[in-house]
């Protein structure tokens, strides 16, 4: 009962009715809610912790930056909902709010095309090397077939495509970066409603800081790559993965393009197969399935073959279903 009474106090108030309002639309920093609300960071700041106290709301720190969302569970959420269609959209400081609310959006797009914009030709020179990604996007679907996909967990999620991807068929979705650019292009990508259920965090693929087994499916597209350890990132992704789940990665066979370390960073041509099977079994996956998406430009010249492994969790991992996004700020 107690609970319940903190969550009403701390939601019956005109200034924090506006704020469960914003935040029903999308994630915003304490210096992006003083923007749309008016006011300043003390008031501001004020007002979020009692509605985070209360289980209301949640906070999730990114490097410098601190992002505000509501509650994904419990009372606090549960009254979030109650109270968040209540909420007079005409009243006068709401429509004032949702303006700066949309003012703030465009800039956020803003700044994701500009970001693109710098390495759209880089993107570009990639894509003539490989399959299609749209034919890649197919076969990791058809990969988990029809497996019961609840919460998902996409690590070095880049831009948010693969949380795209999979939205429809999963309840949840988390997906990590260390790269703040990155992130802010996969937020604003993901600043939709039909991508209400995912969400990007900061995140090192060394320590991933999730529940053991909170997840039905991880995905490590384009990553290994670039690790310097990629065996000790599949361990780690391993742990993250419940009983029965799915781990799917994504990366070149290998290949003798020297070019990639310079002009793209990787740090490994390609991995054979044997080599991330047994990588996977260390991990203590049980079983692994390979495809090979390979294209021609009838030239003669080496183009890079897409693989996708699927590895198999054991049936007696942990497995924590409904994964806590608090826990993973």
């Amino acid at each position: 009962m107690e609970d319940l009474l903190q969550a009403l106090r701390a939601t019956g108030e005109a200034t924090r009715l506006r704020i469960v309002a914003v935040l029903a639309r999308t994630e915003l920093t304490v210096s992006e809610l003083c923007q749309v609300l008016g006011q300043t960071q003390p008031r501001v700041s004020r007002h979020l912790k009692l509605l985070c106290d209360a289980g209301v709301l949640q906070r999730h720190a990114q490097g410098t930056r601190a992002y505000f969302r509501p509650a994904r569970t419990g009372l606090g959420r549960a009254v979030f909902d109650a109270i968040v269609p209540l909420i007079a959209n005409d009243d006068p400081d709401l429509r004032r709010d949702m303006r700066r609310l949309g003012t703030i959006r465009d800039d956020r797009a803003a700044s994701a095309s500009l970001y693109f914009a710098g390495i759209a030709a880089d993107w570009d020179r990639m894509r003539t090397l490989h399959v299609a990604d749209e034919t890649v996007e197919a076969a990791m679907l058809a990969a988990v077939g029809h497996l019961d996909i609840g919460d998902l967990l996409d690590v070095g999620t880049g831009t948010g495509r693969v949380l795209e991807v999979f939205a429809p068929r999963i309840q949840r979705g988390l997906g990590l970066d260390l790269s703040q650019p990155m992130l802010d292009v996969a937020r604003s990508r993901l600043d939709t409603p039909e991508f209400g259920h995912c969400a990007v965090r900061s995140g090192d693929i060394y320590r991933l800081n999730v529940d053991p087994g909170a997840f039905d499916v991880a995905v490590l597209h384009h990553v290994l790559h670039f690790l310097d350890d990629p065996s000790g990132a599949i361990a780690e992704v391993a742990s993250a993965v419940g009983a029965n789940g799915r781990l799917l990665i994504v990366d070149f066979a290998p290949h003798s393009h020297e070019s990639m370390r310079d002009d793209y960073a990787h740090h490994w041509l390609g991995f054979d197969d044997d080599e991330i099977a047994e990588w996977c079994f260390a991990a203590g996956f049980v079983d692994v399935s390979v495809e090979h998406l390979r294209r021609s430009d009838g030239t003669g010249d080496e183009l890079l073959t897409t693989t996708i492994w699927c590895a198999t969790q054991s049936a007696d991992a942990p497995s924590l279903r409904n994964f806590d996004l608090k826990a993973a700020s």
